[in-house]
């Protein structure tokens, strides 16, 4: 589902750049002699042999820069941890190099020293071999099989992109097909008259999660219901540790901080989810709590002020990054949940849904 991101670290003017292009037999990033050449981080999406598939290669700033800027870069470079599937690290003797070996380390992920006058082939060899298998096969998991029949209820509200699907439906509708299952899809406002014109009950119905009472109050009590962004934190997360931070909701008290998290950048309207719904719907359960966005990288390094975190689905993010934040939110002892399961628990069917 997602591209594996492979990062490039190393101290100033160790081949980094130079080595991104050779893999990318382009001229993704400037090379030159100046120390500091590569500010930001810079991302090339590539299709990679030896059964990676696609990736995303980012190239980063020298852990070692020293301008004055420096400390900056680093921090952003640092960053690029928490989306990092794979790292490719360069002149690992270096005491830049080691500090951060030891940050990999503790986020659990591999690494692959390149010693210089290896090979692209050879390199990407060994990234191949250490590729990891963690994450469920497909977004619906084992809710559905061969055969089944699907109803997707997706608004189509001001939210919804003009003239598209958002990705989680797109993704979710293209891995039924391909599961050999039959999705049909509707709108909250035809929920009524694609349920009279079924003939058999479908094997499980995904709806918006913002729709989640209405389509409860609609289907049949048996007929099984979950959310794309359920799914998502199945893909992505941990529906264990995200199951148990919606529990923490029940526990907030009057003037609770609760943290927003977003993982892309948006411009929000009046009926956005994160921003407005949840908050509203939290506000109503517990009186003066006070809810802070969180959008991008912004994501806060000291979390203690906040009584939960919820997160979104992800969409557009990699499973690395939903990990990351959970391993950060469990060490700052702060439960944390996503958009879809804080919405099943605030309107009282977190235990009617289907998890995957």
């Amino acid at each position: 589902m997602d591209r594996v991101q492979i990062s490039v670290f190393g101290p100033a003017n160790s081949g980094k750049s130079t080595l991104v292009n050779a893999i990318c037999g382009q001229e993704v990033s400037l090379v030159s002699a100046v120390p500091g050449t590569t500010t930001d981080p810079v991302r090339k999406a590539i299709e990679l042999p030896y059964g990676i598939g696609p990736a995303i290669l980012v190239d980063t700033a020298g852990l070692d820069d020293a301008s004055l800027l420096g400390p900056e870069r680093v921090r952003r470079t640092k960053q690029v941890i928490d989306t990092t599937d794979i790292a490719i690290v360069l002149d690992i003797e270096n005491p830049s190099s080691k500090e951060l070996l030891d940050q990999l380390g503790q986020a659990d992920i591999p690494v692959v020293p390149y010693e210089k006058g290896e090979t692209v082939e050879e390199l990407l060899k060994t990234v191949a071999a250490v590729l990891p298998k963690n994450g469920q096969a497909y977004i619906t998991g084992r809710l559905v099989a061969k055969g089944d029949l699907v109803v997707l209820v997706m608004p189509q509200d001001s939210e919804a992109p003009k003239g598209r699907l958002i990705l989680p439906q797109v993704q979710v509708i293209r891995e039924l097909l391909d599961r050999g299952c039959t999705p049909v899809c509707c709108t909250p406002d035809s929920l009524q008259s694609t349920i009279s014109g079924l003939k058999d009950a479908p094997a499980l119905v995904i709806t918006d999660s913002q729709a989640f009472k209405f389509v409860n109050e609609t289907i049949p009590a048996d007929w099984p219901l979950t959310s794309f962004s359920i799914l998502l934190a199945g893909a992505k997360g941990d529906i264990a540790t995200f199951v148990e931070g919606a529990l923490a909701i029940r526990n907030l008290k009057p003037g609770a901080k609760v943290l927003i998290a977003e993982a892309c950048t948006h411009v929000p309207n009046t009926e956005d989810i994160g921003r407005v719904k949840i908050p509203a719907w939290l506000r109503k359960r517990v009186p003066n709590l006070e809810a802070v966005v969180s959008a991008g990288n912004d994501f806060p390094e000291d979390l203690s002020p906040y009584s939960l975190i919820i997160h979104c689905g992800a969409c557009v993010a990699n499973a690395a990054l939903v990990r990351s934040r959970i391993r950060k939110a469990l060490l700052a002892g702060v439960p944390i949940t996503n958009y879809g399961i804080a919405i099943a628990a605030l309107q009282g069917i977190l235990d009617r849904v289907s998890l995957p």
